[in-house]
C-alpha cells in the first residue's frame, strides 16, 4: 500500500495530498478537489466523531476466526463494506487516469474481493454514462447513484440504470444543494415525502436514499418505501457545520432499525472504524476517499489491496473485542465514558 499511496500522491498533486491522516485539515475548502466545503468542519466532524469512540478490549473468549460475511439488500458480501459513489476524476482527482479506468478499478476490484462498489453522477454526462457502462460490463455488479434531478432527467437516468442490469440503485439526496448544477441549467432539488414515494416506485428496484442525517428524515425514508438509507453528510462537501455521521447514527438506528437497511458513511479509514459504526447501529458501511486514493494510485490492484487491508483490520478488531460475527455486533463492545 505504501507504493500505491506514493503513486497516488504524485498523480493527485494539487487535488489531494494523500496525507498520512486523511482528516480534512490540509484540503479544507478545496472543492472541486477532495476536500470539505468551506471550513471543512463537516469533513472533520466525521473523523472526530469516530476518533472519540473507544473499544472495550476483551480476550477471554473463544473467538479466533470471526465471520465477516453478511447479506445486504439481497447481496452476499464478504464483509459489510461498500465503496461509496464518487466520480469526476478530471476535476476532483487530477485527471491523470481516465474516468473509465477509475470506475473499472472500483467496480471490478470490489467484485473480485466479494464486496460491491457504487458509481456516481454529475455533469458532464460522461460521469454517469461511464459508470453505467462499467456496471453493465460487470453484469450488473454495482450500485449506480443518481442525483436528485428534476423529474425528466431523473427518470431518464432511471431507465439507463435498468439497462445497466444493476438491481440496486441509489439517490444521493444530500447533493440537493449543489447550486453549481442549477447555474449550469441542471437543477437538483430536495424532495417531499410524496415525491420520494413516487421516485421509489418509479425506480422499480431496490432503492437506497443517501444523505439522511436526522431521525425525521430516516422515518420519512421508511414511509416513502426506500429499502435502505445512508447516514451521510456527503463527506462534508455540501454543507459546512454538520455533525459527523457517527454522532447521529445511534438515534437514527434506534428509530428505524429493522424497518430499513441502515448504511453509514463518513470518515471511515480502518477496519476498526467499520466495527465502530456497526456497533452504533449500521448494517454496513460505505467508504469514499480511501477507495479513490487506492484506485488512482494502483488501479484495480490498489483497490483489492485496500480491501484486504480493511478486512484484516476488521478481523483483528473483532477478535480483540470478542465479536464472533458481524451479525452479532452490539454496542457493548464500545467503552462508555463521561
Amino acid at each position: 500500500m505504501k507504493d500505491i499511496y506514493e503513486n497516488a500522491k504524485r498523480l493527485m498533486k494539487g487535488y489531494c495530498r494523500v496525507c498520512r491522516e486523511c482528516d480534512g485539515v490540509a484540503c479544507a475548502g478545496e472543492v472541486p478537489g477532495m476536500g470539505g466545503l468551506g471550513t471543512a468542519s463537516s469533513f472533520m466532524a466525521n473523523i472526530k466523531a469516530l476518533k472519540k469512540i473507544q473499544f472495550n478490549m476483551r480476550l477471554i473468549h473463544d473467538v479466533t476466526d470471526p465471520v465477516t460475511s453478511v447479506s445486504i439488500l439481497g447481496k452476499q458480501l464478504s464483509m459489510p463494506v461498500i465503496a461509496a459513489p464518487i466520480g469526476g476524476v478530471s476535476f476532483n482527482m487530477g485527471g491523470l487516469i481516465s474516468e473509465e479506468d477509475y470506475i473499472r478499478s472500483i467496480i471490478f476490484g470490489c467484485r473480485e474481493k466479494g464486496i460491491i462498489g457504487c458509481t456516481g453522477d454529475g455533469v458532464p454526462d460522461f460521469i454517469h454514462e461511464t459508470g453505467l457502462s462499467v456496471v453493465k460490463a460487470a453484469k450488473g455488479h454495482g450500485i449506480p447513484f443518481i442525483k436528485p434531478w428534476a423529474d425528466k432527467e431523473l427518470f431518464e437516468k432511471f431507465e439507463k440504470v435498468r439497462q445497466s442490469k444493476a438491481d440496486i440503485m441509489g439517490m444521493d439526496i444530500d447533493a440537493a444543494g449543489l447550486i453549481t448544477l442549477k447555474k449550469m441549467g441542471r437543477p437538483v432539488t430536495p424532495k417531499t415525502v410524496e415525491k420520494l414515494t413516487q421516485i421509489v416506485k418509479q425506480a422499480s428496484q431496490k432503492f437506497i436514499l443517501k444523505g439522511v442525517m436526522t431521525v425525521e428524515d430516516a422515518k420519512f425514508a421508511v414511509e416513502a418505501g426506500a429499502d435502505a438509507i445512508v447516514v451521510s453528510n456527503h463527506g462534508g462537501r455540501v454543507l459546512d457545520y454538520t455533525p459527523g455521521a457517527a454522532t447521529v447514527l445511534p438515534a437514527i438506528s434506534a428509530a428505524v432499525k429493522g424497518k430499513i437497511t441502515i448504511l453509514a458513511d463518513g470518515g471511515v479509514r480502518t477496519g476498526g472504524d467499520v466495527l465502530k459504526l456497526l456497533a452504533l447501529g449500521a448494517d454496513a458501511v460505505m467508504i469514499g476517499r480511501p477507495f479513490s486514493v487506492a484506485a488512482v494510485g494502483g488501479l484495480q490492484n490498489g483497490v483489492e489491496l485496500y480491501i484486504d487491508k480493511i478486512r484484516t483490520e476488521l478481523e483483528q478488531a473483532m477478535v480483540l473485542t470478542g465479536v464472533p460475527s458481524v451479525d452479532e455486533v452490539s454496542g457493548t463492545i464500545l467503552h462508555k465514558f463521561q
